[in-house]
């Protein structure tokens, strides 16, 4: 498994560069890769206004945690990985609308040393082919493996396909004969009780506003007990108010907010975030749903019920295997989207 060791190596490097850049880390070994890369970030923020430098740098943060060396060793022991150099080629569409929101499914293609063909993004275009340049700088060659594409996907054996649920319409279509893993739209959740302490409900202000809740792992909508007193919720986030001052994220905010007005529907609004009671799933950006529950079990069932709309959901371990209050953007090497591992799909093809 020699050649395995190199890759878990390979990424546990870009994992440190990562960390390196979020810190702005200019004694770094790779201080030249810095510059290189705080220059895409400042071309993909003027290129999408919603992908701020503070996001992307956090972005980064969060997988170079995970891209530890023992991280990587520990996330692949539990799979039976052959050696080989497979000629497979998997095809990855990207989605954008969050920072590097498909390095997930790159890192697992290439950790088994699969071919890629990568299909960006067009919100996101900017840092992944400084990824991959260096990752061949580290190890040369591995450009090879990689190719990048804005045209009509061929030649591949399967694929993995990030969108919309409009887009997967047409992916459906497309790959039916292939072996594919599609990814459509999910909303996360919280479960509140109203015991949560006040770092508990300024951490679920990051689930809520990291990334302007763009991320099918930010949270769109809370389950409460009756009687929930909103007004403690509304003071753990008020450190979060300058989001306002986001020019895409206020015109949201008050698009909305306006709808809301002329349909005479009843919110609540502290200035900065609408929290509405409304059954349905995603909320727009700009607000978070909400619905009161009796029971716990009433939650459970809404779960059960809606299994395939849910990417994960954010508790005080109200609900078994929930994430903790603050992690809903900080997935786990083993957290794969939509509980579909991927390495086991892989190893398939």
């Amino acid at each position: 498994m020699e050649n395995l060791e190199k890759r878990i190596n390979l990424f546990a490097e870009l994992g440190k560069l990562f960390r390196d850049i979020h810190s702005n880390n200019l004694n770094s070994k790779y201080s030249d890769w810095i510059k290189i890369f705080n220059e895409c970030i400042l071309l993909s923020h003027k290129h999408n206004n919603w992908f701020t430098i503070k996001n992307y740098k956090e972005a980064l943060l969060n997988l170079g945690t995970e891209l530890e060396r023992e991280n990587l060793k520990k996330w692949l022991s539990k799979y039976n990985l052959e050696e080989k150099n497979s000629k497979k080629t998997v095809a990855i569409i990207m989605a954008g609308n969050i920072p590097l929101v498909g390095f997930h499914d790159f890192l697992c293609v290439s950790i088994l040393n699969l071919n890629t063909i990568l299909k960006l993004s067009s919100d996101d275009k900017f840092v992944f082919p400084q990824i991959i340049n260096f990752l061949d700088y580290i190890s040369s060659g591995f450009k090879k493996k990689v190719k990048l594409t804005g045209k009509k996907i061929m030649n591949f054996d399967a694929v993995i396909a990030t969108g919309g649920d409009n887009s997967n319409k047409y992916f459906e279509f497309y790959f039916k004969d292939f072996p594919k893993i599609l990814r459509k739209n999910r909303h996360s959740l919280a479960v509140l009780n109203g015991l949560e302490s006040q770092d508990n409900l300024k951490e679920l202000g990051n689930d809520i506003f990291n990334y302007f809740g763009l991320g099918c792992r930010n949270v769109s909508k809370i389950f409460v007990p009756n009687g929930y007193d909103f007004d403690k919720l509304f003071g753990a986030l008020y450190e979060f108010k300058d989001i306002i001052n986001h020019n895409k994220y206020v015109n949201n905010y008050d698009y909305n907010k306006a709808v809301f007005l002329m349909n005479e529907e009843k919110f609540l609004d502290n200035g900065f975030l609408i929290i509405k009671e409304d059954k349905s799933f995603g909320s727009p950006i700009g607000c978070v749903f909400y619905e009161y529950y009796d029971e716990v079990s009433d939650v459970l069932d809404y779960k059960e019920k809606n299994q395939q709309k849910i990417q994960c959901i954010v508790s005080n371990e109200i609900i078994i295997n929930s994430i903790k209050f603050g992690q809903s953007q900080k997935p786990k090497l083993n957290s794969y989207a939509d509980d579909i591992d991927t390495i086991n799909f892989l190893l398939k093809i």
